[in-house]
């Protein structure tokens, strides 16, 4: 792999994993056209989500700093026999909705080499369709009422739709961005509050699916990407993953969320379209 192609993979894979267009789609695609798949792909792409998480950290440094702070002080109390589930504050209800969400992936694991088997097919007919039910659920979010539900606020069922909503974007071609921004919205969170438990939801989800995806391609010996193509995607990865960030921050608070409804229905279209035309022809068009 080429300097420049690594780069291009970073851009794509850091822009993508917090616009709300699924990175996982993007890359597949851009894999699918070039003829860069296989589990070499699959290792690349999941050091590039590491270097997302680089992002995520620095752009919400305080509010992850003080949720640390507080998952040990929850820690002592439950060791104490102190913890108290009405007197929780707004940073450890948090937490625990976090960890109810995360859970809800468990079910999702079992599907978890047919979720990649999508992403390494031959065919993109399916991240097409996904491109289109993403865009779906991104207009359905944007005509939601306002909601004003903050952290102190989130509910059972809140952190569980969520969740759910979290595994379902394993699909390539569904946003998790996406589909948890939305599903915050459709629960009634506020805008911030949606973008912020979105992106922090993020991190044990996208970590634990890496550390497991990089594991298994190291004892395979299957991955043929070079230690200097991992270093850069990262880098490159994390700085454009913190404007990725502070633009849907940007956005969503501006009710502007539409517009990735409209890109990535018209994508999804197009996808189909070349799906086709691939399946008549019997070959993969590629660049």
């Amino acid at each position: 792999m080429s300097i420049l192609e690594t780069i291009i993979q970073a851009a794509i894979q850091g822009l993508t994993e917090f616009l709300p267009v699924s990175s996982s789609g993007h890359l597949s695609l851009y894999q699918h056209f070039t003829g860069n798949s296989g589990e070499g792909a699959l290792m690349f792409s999941a050091v590039l989500h590491l270097g997302t998480l680089v992002a995520v950290f620095l752009a919400f440094r305080k509010l992850i700093i003080d949720l640390i702070f507080e998952f040990f002080r929850m820690c002592s109390d439950i060791v104490h026999k102190k913890f108290i589930w009405e007197e929780m504050n707004p940073e450890r209800r948090m937490i625990i909705m976090i960890i109810v969400s995360t859970f809800m992936l468990i079910p999702f694991m079992f599907f978890k080499s047919w979720f990649e088997g999508i992403a390494q097919d031959t065919s993109i007919m399916a991240e097409g369709l996904c491109f289109l039910y993403t865009a779906a659920i991104l207009f359905l979010s944007d005509k939601c009422t306002k909601g004003k539900k903050t952290k102190g606020d989130i509910t059972v069922k809140d952190a569980a739709t969520v969740g759910f909503f979290q595994g379902v974007a394993l699909l390539p071609g569904v946003s998790r961005s996406g589909s948890t921004i939305s599903s915050g919205l459709f629960c009634g969170f506020d805008r911030s509050t949606a973008v912020a438990y979105s992106f922090v939801l993020g991190i044990p989800a996208i970590l634990g699916g890496c550390l497991l995806e990089i594991v298994d391609a190291v004892k395979e010996h299957e991955t043929t990407v070079s230690l200097s193509s991992c270093a850069i995607g990262f880098v490159v990865a994390a700085l454009v993953g913190i404007c990725a960030i502070k633009m849907v921050e940007w956005l969503v608070k501006s009710d502007k969320f539409k517009i990735f409804s409209i890109y990535t229905g018209v994508l999804g279209v197009i996808v189909i379209f070349i799906a086709i035309i691939e399946l008549v022809r019997g070959t993969a068009i590629q660049f």
